[in-house]
């Protein structure tokens, strides 16, 4: 009998090519078990420092024609319908805000409630903002890498359900809403949220954390995640400053101040992994601060950029 005929030939490349499938298809399941629930070892942060600067953006002149609808409102402030990233879409009018406030103040489980309700009769000073000399400012992230159970029970006690917080002594002035775009990356998650929240309870500001997940397959979409953030949050609590944060981002400084100016901010403009330089003069990416009037006043981000990078730039030029 002979071995080696042209259908045992035949027989045996298909072997081989079925075993290296399974194969690779076993190497691709490791790589994403270990991106996903991995021990840390691809963490890489980057850290915001020094002080945040006033960016002016011309947001009066701006007009929103050439998204054609796809950013966050359309004509007659009503929400428009954002892509599907896999993030629960906010379909209802952003001209009902005004009256979150009063709905909410009737609400016994509320996250954050106003002065009136929150506070006694005995506390009559606003909060003021804290004041850092030289050598008290410059701060060093704790990067140890915890799981995020360990993270939670270290934070439970100090945060009120849905990763929220303010001041006990005085009147917060500033209401805060942190909306963080995010996707499998949970070594940065731990890291991150260990070390902004004991960073932010320092400033007395009432604020809350905003994790807007990306479950689909789809290119990252930062953008529309943000839009979607500023959405949701505002069904929680009418917020009058929004800071769009990296998650792999980490202030360096106490003088960083997480709250709104009267014009939109642009907060990491000094990162280690760029020599603390700007690359270039209208970068608004990593981490940025808008108010409440001035994100509705551009629209938003434009939901069309999937990928790295160009929304950006794009909210820059609005």
């Amino acid at each position: 009998m002979t071995l080696f005929t042209k259908a045992n030939g035949v027989r045996a490349m298909l072997c081989l090519v079925g075993m290296w499938v399974l194969f690779s298809a076993f190497l691709s399941y490791i790589d994403n078990k270990t991106a996903t629930y991995s021990t840390f070892s691809r963490l890489s942060i980057r850290h915001v420092h020094r002080f945040a600067k006033t960016v002016n953006v011309s947001s009066d002149s701006y007009s929103n024609k050439s998204s054609k609808g796809n950013d966050i409102l359309t004509s007659g402030n009503q929400a428009a319908q954002l892509f599907d990233v896999g993030a629960q879409i906010v379909g209802s009018s952003l001209s009902q805000q005004n009256n979150i406030s009063k709905k909410y103040n009737q609400s016994k489980n509320g996250i954050i409630r106003t002065i009136k309700n929150q506070y006694s009769v005995s506390l009559k000073y606003g909060c003021k903002e804290p004041q850092y000399d030289e050598n008290e400012g410059p701060i060093s992230p704790n990067t140890t890498l915890e799981s995020l159970d360990i993270v939670e029970a270290e934070l439970a006690p100090l945060l009120k359900p849905g990763g929220s917080f303010q001041p006990h002594d005085c009147i917060p002035k500033d209401h805060v809403a942190i909306v963080v775009p995010f996707r499998d990356r949970y070594a940065h998650l731990a890291v991150f949220l260990r070390n902004i929240h004991p960073f932010l309870m320092k400033q007395h500001i009432a604020y809350r954390i905003f994790l807007i997940e990306q479950t689909n397959g789809r290119a990252f979409n930062r953008a529309a995640l943000m839009n979607i953030g500023f959405l949701e949050a505002l069904k929680i609590y009418p917020w009058d400053c929004f800071i769009f944060h990296d998650v792999d981002l980490l202030p360096l400084d106490n003088r960083n101040l997480y709250t709104c100016p009267r014009q939109p901010r642009h907060m990491s403009v000094s990162i280690d992994t760029l020599n603390f330089k700007l690359p270039y003069r209208s970068i608004f990416g990593g981490v940025s601060a808008m108010t409440r009037e001035h994100f509705q006043l551009v629209n938003g981000f434009s939901n069309s950029y999937f990928g790295w990078g160009g929304e950006d730039d794009d909210m820059s030029n609005r």
